[in-house]
C-alpha cells in the first residue's frame, strides 16, 4: 500500500499542473496565431495597394495612352478581424533624376499592426501626401490623373 501513496503524491500535483498549464500554453499559442494571421492580412493588403498603383502607372505611361483621370478599386476587405485600416502613401526619390519609390503605410486601427509595402515608379510622378485609404469606406479608391505633360499626380479617396 505505501507505493499507492507515493504515487498519488507524485501525480496529484502533476495533475493539477496540467489543469492551469494546458489552457494557459492554448490560449498563448493562438493568440500568436490570431496575430500572425491579422498583420499577415495587413501585409497582403498593403502589397496588393502597392502593386495596383505600380500597375497603374506601368499601364498608363504609354503614349498612346490620352491624358484623364482614372480612378480604381483595388478590392481589399474593409475589415481585419472587424478593425479597419488606413493606408498613406509617401515618395522617395531612389537615385536623382531616376526612379521615385512610393511607400505604403498601412495601419490596423486598434491593434498594433503597422506593416509597408512599397511600389516603384517613374520620375513623373507625383503623390497627394494628404489623401488617405479607409477601408471601411464605401468609396475607398486609387485615383491616378494623367496631365497632358506626361505626369501623373495619385491619391487615395474616398476617405
Amino acid at each position: 500500500m505505501p507505493h499507492v501513496a507515493i504515487e498519488y503524491v507524485i501525480m496529484v500535483p502533476i495533475l493539477i499542473a496540467q489543469i492551469f498549464l494546458f489552457p494557459l500554453a492554448a490560449s498563448a499559442l493562438t493568440n500568436i496565431y490570431v496575430e500572425s494571421r491579422r498583420r499577415l492580412t495587413a501585409e497582403t493588403a498593403a502589397s496588393r495597394l502597392a502593386s495596383s498603383i505600380q500597375q497603374l502607372y506601368f499601364s498608363l505611361n504609354h503614349e498612346s495612352t490620352p491624358p484623364g483621370t482614372v480612378t480604381f478599386d483595388p478590392d481589399l476587405p474593409q475589415y481585419i478581424d472587424g478593425y479597419h485600416y488606413v493606408a498613406r502613401g509617401e515618395l522617395t526619390s531612389i537615385r536623382e533624376g531616376g526612379a521615385t519609390r512610393l511607400n505604403i503605410s498601412l495601419t490596423v486601427v486598434g491593434l498594433d499592426i503597422r506593416v509597408s509595402a512599397y511600389a516603384t515608379l517613374g520620375p513623373n510622378v507625383n503623390w497627394d501626401s494628404n489623401s488617405v485609404f479607409v477601408s471601411n469606406s464605401t468609396s475607398a479608391f486609387v485615383e491616378v490623373t494623367k496631365g497632358s505633360n506626361g505626369t501623373f499626380h495619385f491619391r487615395f479617396g474616398g476617405g
